[in-house]
């Protein structure tokens, strides 16, 4: 696997504590093109990452997930690489898992999620929350018109290059919705996906980030009126 050829999104809001750990672990990997997207954070992400000799775009105001994420992959599609992974910044994943994820996609897949809930252990770990609120998303993103996968949520993820420039050209999404449209695009164009079970590592930190039952009837709202409009 040609690592130079993988570049790597993150999205990250406020996450002084945890971006340069991130990054580190990402590097150990051999991971060296990583894109980090300040989201119009209030502390010191954005120099935090700047110390970390890494590409880092800034939003001057807060835009949300989505529109971190849109940045994130436009600024990585200009070095034209094979592949193109959205990795949280929160430190829930494991820089070993994304592997997992691109390994498919140099197989021939379009766009790889790595799944929280496909291992039986992993399930046990998620909250019991987190898996009914998860499960209720992933059943409205069918409905909507995307694909039925195990965990529609999920941060870490993969695209190939003509699906991830295929997604920054239709992406409406700023917020936390963005995970469910990139299933209603994926679906849309008949990309083909699939799901690989991957790590999480839970911590107190980790645990306040991410959606909540508020989180997902705004992104219930606002997918809807991505349907009707």
């Amino acid at each position: 696997m040609k690592k130079d050829n993988i570049f790597i999104v993150i999205p990250a809001y406020n996450e002084e504590k945890m971006i340069q750990k991130t990054i580190k672990g990402l590097k150990k990997e051999g991971y060296k093109n990583i894109v980090v997207v300040d989201d119009g954070s209030q502390d010191n992400t954005f120099e935090k990452a700047k110390e970390e000799d890494v590409i880092v775009c800034r939003h001057i105001v807060n835009r949300g997930l989505g529109g971190a994420l849109g940045t994130g992959i436009k600024c990585s599609l200009q070095y034209k690489p094979e592949v193109i992974v959205t990795f949280d910044a929160d430190g829930q994943h494991d820089p070993k898992d994304v592997e997992k994820v691109v390994k498919p996609i140099l197989e021939g897949y379009d766009f790889v999620i790595g799944s929280r809930l496909l291992d039986k252990e992993e399930l046990k770990n998620m909250p019991l929350v987190k898996r009914i609120g998860n499960f209720g998303l992933n059943f409205i993103t069918f409905l909507l018109g995307g694909y039925l996968v195990t965990d529609s949520q999920s941060g870490l993820r993969a695209f190939n290059y003509k699906a991830a420039e295929k997604v920054v050209e239709e992406l409406k999404s700023d917020r936390y919705e963005v995970s469910s449209e990139f299933l209603v695009i994926a679906k849309r164009n008949k990309f083909k996906i699939k799901e690989v079970p991957i790590k999480t590592i839970y911590t107190d930190y980790s645990m306040k980030k991410g959606t909540n039952v508020v989180t997902g009837f705004k992104i219930l709202l606002k997918l809807l009126l991505q349907k009707l409009f």
